[in-house]
């Protein structure tokens, strides 16, 4: 079992760094873990239907949706896709959509809030690029770890 955020916090205090609390837990899994894909994209989810149609074994995506509040970035349908490959959750500096149908999945899923409008699909965004987000610089390769006290990243597997 993986230990908790706390937990790493306290054994590893000098290798990770503590995102901002700013995000709400919609998966249904609180706590999970993986190495970090990211995505930057803006009220357009064409390349996170992408990214999750592929194998997502032991990896956790990372959006930086500039935090808008205007669309949802992930529901029900790409979260079940999620699940199909295997990802292990998401962090979404966006919204989410179908709240209670993610809930339900077993997949761990934060973001800033949830959204009924859908985003737009126009093909836009940029893949495995650094990203900024929660006050902290995420970038593919890294460890993200996330419980119910919130989300930590590392340079390297931890647990």
């Amino acid at each position: 079992m993986i230990p908790t955020t706390p937990d790493l916090c306290d054994s590893f205090a000098d290798a990770v760094r503590v995102l901002e609390p700013i995000f709400q837990s919609y998966g249904g899994h609180a706590r999970f873990h993986g190495q970090i894909v990211t995505l930057k994209l803006f009220e357009d989810n064409s390349l996170v239907r992408q990214t999750l149609g592929e194998n997502g074994q032991g990896k956790v995506l990372v959006v930086d949706g500039g935090g808008s509040r205007r669309c949802a970035l992930l529901g029900d349908q790409l979260g079940e896709l999620a699940v199909r490959n295997g990802w292990a959750g998401l962090v979404i500096d966006g919204c989410v959509r179908d709240s209670a149908a993610l809930g339900q999945l077993p997949l761990g899923v934060k973001a800033l809030a949830a959204h009924p409008r859908k985003s737009v699909k126009l093909g836009g965004g940029q893949r495995d690029l650094p990203v900024r987000i929660a006050g902290c610089e995420l970038a593919p390769g890294q460890w993200l770890y996330a419980d119910e006290d919130g989300v930590i990243v590392a340079e390297r597997q931890l647990a």
